[in-house]
């Protein structure tokens, strides 16, 4: 018999556990540790921020579904990892011991990183769901006597895509309330150029995105260190290719949301061999952990070396076909040693996005997702918003449902056919070899 455990109930945990439960002997357990019962899909926290979901529409209680699925599920989120002794330490003293541990725990937002930032300070957040909630009732306020916006992405982080959506959702429902001629608006990221996305742009997304910008005229900042936030005021450095300072920018806002920083949690933060400097899991080809072999780790908690050098500090993204390419190899290494054979999958690490902007959208896909690529591509139009919508519904009606299925592959390949898009490439999800 073994234990097989994974820490992290959220999109990445979820899907391991459906595929994992699949490569089991009968003998077998697993278990998933999480923070809750609830699963949110975060794809949607811009919509909640705006109004245009509520938390209801996008969250599952995970509970029943692992039931039926004979998985224990543990709802106590865990405060420290032993890897040398192969055993989890929960919030209140249990002790779950594994055999193969799956590590799916998402960042830690580091907003104590800048003074002033988080929703506990001077800024917004859409990271959390519950954070998009609070989110939605500051713009609520906010439109009954609008101002100044300032929406973007602090240093540090490794997902761009949610901070360009905001601010083009932002313009989008401004506008339908009539009062985007009352709001200045600014961009400010620490990527060396709009469009760089920590992937040193696909495409044209430099191009589409800075034209998206003028369109709707915000203004933005680029290599763009957040120094401090106070009440209705950001104070930003503007820096030089090689780092140097170059402008302060000063910026006044009304109502303002800033991705934070990124880190590993706190529970495997600082774990030498396991982790990085900032935290994140170290990981070999086959999703293994080299000093702690029956380690796995997959989603946004792995260390990815950025694309190359930045003035400010920028992450690689994992976007959902990454993270479900990653869950695929890793259910495939455990059932292979589970039955005495050797690990051998690996995850494409292709990348695949809907960008939504309210009204429109950007897709493109990366493969690989660092460069140099075989696929390097990106489009725009309507089509985008209305495939964002529709994988929404998809997504969460399959796990609701229990299914485990390649659910970003099956679904972009399916958008891609129905937009008509005669340049769309082909999109493959190879977890093995």
């Amino acid at each position: 018999m073994a234990e097989i455990v994974i820490l992290g109930a959220g999109l990445g945990g979820t899907l391991a556990a459906y595929e994992i439960v699949g490569q089991l002997r009968s003998e077998d357990r697993l278990t998933v540790i999480g923070k809750g019962p609830v699963y949110d899909f975060y794809p949607s926290n811009p919509w909640v921020a705006v109004g245009w979901r509520e938390r209801k529409d996008i969250e599952i209680d995970l509970t029943s579904m692992m039931k039926k699925k004979n998985i224990r599920f543990i709802t106590t989120p865990a405060e420290l990892v032993d890897p040398a002794a192969n055993k989890i330490i929960i919030e209140g003293g249990e002790v779950v011991a594994y055999d193969y541990l799956v590590v799916s725990t998402g960042p830690e937002l580091a907003f104590d990183e800048i003074p002033g930032l988080g929703p506990d300070a001077h800024t917004h957040s859409i990271c959390e769901t519950g954070h998009a909630e609070k989110t939605y009732v500051a713009f609520e306020e906010f439109c009954k006597n609008p101002g100044p916006i300032v929406v973007g992405a602090a240093q540090g982080v490794s997902c761009f895509g949610p901070s360009y959506e905001f601010a083009f959702i932002l313009d989008t429902e401004l506008r339908k309330r009539k009062i985007r001629d009352k709001v200045a608006m600014t961009f400010i990221t620490p990527e060396p150029y709009i469009g760089h996305l920590g992937l040193d742009g696909v495409g044209d997304t430099k191009g589409l995105l800075e034209s998206e910008l003028r369109e709707r005229h915000i203004k933005w900042v680029n290599n763009a260190k957040i120094k401090e936030v106070t009440p209705g005021h950001m104070t930003a450095e503007e820096v030089n290719e090689d780092g140097t300072p170059k402008k302060t920018h000063e910026l006044d806002f009304k109502f303002s949301m800033i991705m934070p920083p990124f880190r590993g949690i706190k529970a495997t933060r600082g774990i030498e061999g396991l982790v990085n400097p900032r935290g994140f899991m170290v990981i070999d080809d086959h999703q293994r952990n080299p000093k702690y072999p029956n380690v796995f780790a997959l989603g946004v908690c792995v260390a990815i070396p950025p694309t190359g050098p930045t003035a400010v500090p920028c992450g690689v993204p994992k976007t959902g076909f990454m993270i479900e390419s990653m869950v695929t190899a890793t259910a495939q290494n455990i059932g292979a040693l589970l039955r005495g054979n050797p690990a051998t999958a690996k995850a494409s690490w292709n990348a695949v996005c809907l960008a939504d902007f309210g009204n429109g959208g950007v897709a493109f896909v990366a493969q690989p997702q660092i460069p140099p690529r075989n696929v390097n591509w990106a489009a725009e139009g309507k089509w985008v918003h209305l495939a964002k919508v529709g994988f929404e519904k998809y997504f969460l009606g399959k796990l609701r449902a229990g299914k485990s299925e390649a659910f970003f592959e099956n679904f972009v390949l399916k958008m891609m056919k129905i937009s008509k898009l005669k340049d769309a490439p082909a999109v493959t999800r190879n977890a093995a070899e």
